[in-house]
Formats: C-alpha cells, sequence, structure tokens
C-alpha cells in the first residue's frame, strides 16, 4: 500500500466526504475514556463543505448523555465491499435544528422516531474531524484480489491500494 497524507484542508474534506458519504454506516463511539467503548451504528446525514459529518439521534441515547460529559468522539467506517475504510476522531456538538431535521427526514429515518420529525427528543450531532486515516483499492475489488494473489506467489505488480492521514 502506498502511504500518503492529505493536508490541504479542500482535499482532506473531499476525502472524509467521499468515504463518509460513500460508506454511510459507521460505528459511532463515545465514552472513550472509559472501555471498553459505547459504540452504536449510526447512518451519516451529510458532509458539510467545513466537513462536519452530521448525524440525527435521540436524547434518550447513551450517545446524548455520553457526548454531554465528553465532546470526544471516534468513528469507524467500513465498507468491505468496496474494501474502503477509515477511522476518524474528532469532536461532537449537540444541535437542536429543526430546519437540518427537516432536511434530513426520510422513510428510513422515520423508523427510529414514531412521533415523527417535530419529536422532541430528536437532536443532531455534528462531528468536527481532527484526524483521520483511510484505507481503499486504486481497483475494484476483484482485481485487487487477483493483484494479491499475484503478489502472494512471488508477482512483482504496482501498488493495488492506498492508505494516509487526513488532517483537517
Amino acid at each position: 500500500m502506498s502511504q500518503e497524507n492529505i493536508n490541504q484542508r479542500e482535499e482532506a474534506i473531499k476525502k472524509i466526504k467521499e468515504l463518509a458519504e460513500g460508506i454511510n454506516f459507521c460505528f459511532f463511539c463515545t465514552d472513550l475514556n472509559h472501555p471498553p467503548f459505547e459504540s452504536t451504528p449510526m447512518s451519516v446525514q451529510e458532509v458539510d463543505d467545513q466537513g462536519n459529518i452530521w448525524f440525527l439521534a435521540s436524547k434518550d441515547s447513551d450517545k446524548y448523555r455520553n457526548i454531554k460529559l465528553n465532546k470526544q468522539v471516534q468513528l469507524y467506517f467500513s465498507d468491505p465491499s468496496s474494501m474502503k475504510y477509515m477511522s476518524l476522531f474528532g469532536n461532537a456538538e449537540i444541535v437542536d435544528d429543526q430546519n437540518r431535521i427537516d432536511k434530513y427526514w426520510n422513510k428510513f429515518v422515520e423508523g427510529w422516531f414514531e412521533k415523527g420529525r417535530t419529536d422532541p427528543n430528536i437532536i443532531l450531532f455534528k462531528i468536527k474531524p481532527e484526524h483521520a486515516h483511510y484505507w481503499d483499492t486504486k481497483h475494484h475489488k476483484l482485481i485487487s484480489y487477483a493483484i494479491t494473489l499475484i503478489k502472494s506467489v512471488g508477482g512483482d505488480l504496482e501498488d493495488q491500494g492506498r492508505e494516509g492521514q487526513i488532517h483537517i
């Protein structure tokens, strides 16, 4: 795997947006000072132009209570079908914005909030990334497997993947 660092803000945001929105689901971890961490699969609503990652959540959740005590979060994105992964560390902000809730509202979200989009327990988490590490392939999954197989029997093919640090 080739190693690269993405330091330019625009390129860093572009890479985070590509991976977070492309993979969509992540394990969202809170209470990082007390292992085992509280971890929940959550769906990304948006990565905005500043690189913030937005989630819909409930005020009744452990995640909400944990973020009120410690804003540090870790997000783990994984898409084995495309061989793309990202680990992201950042700080969460709790946001109460009905316009943004309306923007993100859809049939999937409706299943989690039985009282509808005006449920007073709906809250937003805005994650401000500080550091991320990613892994992805340059090629389609089957080509990557073939290259790995060829390399394992002594073949010498060019690098098949990328990984790197993302700094915002």
